[in-house]
């Protein structure tokens, strides 16, 4: 099961360890086994690893560090980072220095994840959800800059569908082996 954190709270980063033991317990005792969280930065509004804005950018990373230990507590493997609202491009800003920003955000989510044994995936999604990181390329690309081993992407069928060329078998055959 991958959760997203906001269906356990309004607030999922100030989720305790009682509430996270209870969460794993229930799931334990219903035979599912928590794999990790995807869907990460919906709740609490306003959060943003894209913005000018450090402070906006420094609570956004505070979550994203919440939720990489919380999903080590819940015994998952990886998280899953599309939040399309939460990569948008601000007003009057370029692509380029709000790609800057994110690939800041994800590499430091990706020590943390490190840490806690984890993996952080990059998942791209299609233009129309957001306007940065579309294609597994563009993930790839990321991933490479950041230079992590526990920074990876992942293929969402549903936006490679929509956003790739090629088949999504092919798409699995070419970009599976680099991870």
């Amino acid at each position: 099961l991958e959760i997203a954190p906001y269906t356990l709270s309004e607030e999922p980063q100030r989720l305790g360890s009682a509430q996270l033991a209870a969460a794993r317990a229930a799931a334990e005792d219903a035979g599912i086994a928590v794999t990790g969280l995807h869907w990460l930065l919906l709740k609490p509004a306003g959060l943003s690893i894209s913005t000018r804005d450090d402070a906006v950018r420094r609570k956004t990373l505070d979550v994203m560090f919440a939720l990489v230990d919380q999903c080590a507590e819940l015994g998952g493997r990886y998280l899953v980072h599309g939040s399309p609202h939460q990569r948008r491009i601000d007003p009057g800003d370029t692509r380029a220095a709000a790609l800057a920003r994110a690939q800041a955000c994800f590499a430091a989510a990706g020590e943390r994840a490190e840490k806690a044994g984890l993996m952080y995936c990059i998942e791209p999604l299609a233009s129309e959800q957001t306007p940065l990181i579309n294609t597994l390329k563009e993930a790839a690309l990321m991933v490479e800059a950041i230079g992590s081993r526990a920074v990876r992407s992942m293929l969402d069928c549903s936006a490679a569908g929509r956003m790739e060329s090629a088949p999504l078998a092919a798409l699995v055959d070419r970009w599976l082996p680099s991870g």
